[in-house]
């Protein structure tokens, strides 16, 4: 009798911690830790504010490229969209050290941003879908705490790096992380639905197997989808909420430089944040099999919302601290939150190509939302103004929320 791979472990386990990674050191080495190289890349080519958050706006990138990424990752798997996705992200942190022109920047940071859907929300949203189907909400906010890891680690990381050799070094350290990680990937990652079954029934998870394949294939078509009023509800929701990552977290840690705090205060707070998103999305991941994914991410919008505006009003103090921990505990949980909304309102049948179209909409948040800060801020000298728009943002996207319904998803009986 041949020994499995991985012994008497689930591989659903493995394959959790290999997307746990991509996302996660994916978000953090982009978006947390974005704040740690302006100082050094202004000074150097004397970028402005607006010139250098410029290069997050080319996340629109991603968003062109997700419908494909889906329908591609539903064709023929995740495995090798993922493995490709995380070179293209290594190959845009590696050429970084190498830009002399400001469209050297942006040519790499596109690169970036073609990566991210196939090594982000496509491969979490496939595999926990796939091979945790019973325990969908609280795996997914497991998963997708990658994201927190990777804010609290990658900062210290890249300020560490570029503090005692360079920012340069630093990009190099992200480019050989994730190339390895590619690597890793190739070797992990499986959803063959036969495969599924028989692991399931191999480790006692038998009464988990038809659940998976009714899984599998319940829910609707893009084309479907499409003709759905509740589909662009959702979508105006969550592209609302996604203002927050382009539009509050990656400016951050210079907001709370400008505001008072020092500048090792200003990366812990951020890191702060990270960190208590990983118990705020454990939290929210399993409210969502209780009070449903959409109305987990109304409140979870809320409380970002209630905390944004308390850290654009106060200075360094009690009452930025106060801000801080309210919007962390929202920001936590939106990122395991969005797929599940997706998952739960259309099913898995065609997830791959109904998420890259929630992804095209978030282009908005993602283009619109750093354009906005960085030139609010150049004209003001602060993130306030631009931090109080995105408050006014949420709030539409928590009217979409509740107006929204659950569409039935019934599984195909082709």
């Amino acid at each position: 009798m041949s020994v499995p791979i991985f012994g008497q472990i689930y591989r659903g386990y493995p394959i959790a911690l290999v997307v746990f990674l991509s996302t996660g050191l994916s978000v953090g080495m982009a978006q947390y830790a974005f704040g740690e190289f302006s100082g050094p890349l202004k000074e150097e080519f004397g970028w402005s504010q607006t010139q250098l958050n410029l290069s997050l706006a080319f996340s629109f990138i991603s968003g062109i490229l997700a419908p494909f990424v889906g329908n591609l990752s539903d064709r023929i798997g995740i495995r090798p969209v993922m493995f490709v996705s995380l070179l293209l992200i290594a190959l845009g942190f590696l050429m970084r050290p190498f830009i002399t022109e400001l469209w050297h920047w942006y040519l790499f940071s596109s690169l970036v941003f073609a990566g991210f859907p196939g090594a982000t929300i496509m491969p979490a949203g496939k595999m926990v879908g796939l091979w945790f189907p019973k325990t969908r909400g609280r795996v997914m906010g497991a998963v997708v705490a990658g994201n927190n890891f990777g804010g609290v680690t990658m900062p210290p990381l890249a300020a560490a790096i570029i503090s005692t050799l360079s920012w340069q070094v630093a990009y190099v350290t992200f480019g050989l992380i994730m190339a390895l990680l590619a690597a890793v990937a190739i070797f992990v990652i499986a959803e063959d639905q036969d495969k599924i079954e028989a692991e399931m029934k191999r480790t006692g998870r038998g009464d988990q197997a038809q659940i998976a394949r009714v899984a599998a294939k319940a829910g609707i078509t893009v084309r479907q989808a499409l003709t759905n009023r509740n589909f662009w509800l959702i979508m105006i929701g969550l592209v609302a909420a996604t203002f927050t990552y382009q539009g509050v977290l990656t400016q951050l840690r210079q907001h709370f430089e400008e505001s008072g705090f020092a500048p090792a205060v200003a990366t812990s707070a951020v890191s702060i944040i990270a960190g208590m998103g990983i118990a705020s999305k454990l939290a929210f991941g399993r409210a969502s099999e209780k009070i449903t994914a959409r109305i987990a991410t109304i409140i979870s919008v809320a409380l970002q919302a209630v905390g944004v505006f308390i850290i654009a009003q106060a200075d360094a103090g009690l009452l930025m601290w106060v801000g801080i921990f309210i919007f962390g505990i929202g920001f936590g949980g939106l990122g395991a939150l969005i797929v599940l909304v997706v998952q739960e309102a259309f099913g898995m049948k065609e997830f791959g190509g109904i998420m890259g179209l929630m992804q095209v909409g978030m282009i908005a948040s993602g283009t619109g939302a750093p354009l906005l800060a960085g030139s609010l801020h150049d004209s003001t000298g602060s993130f306030d103004s631009s931090m109080l728009i995105v408050v006014a943002i949420f709030i539409v996207g928590i009217v979409a929320l509740a107006l929204a319904r659950p569409v039935r998803v019934e599984p195909d009986e082709g």
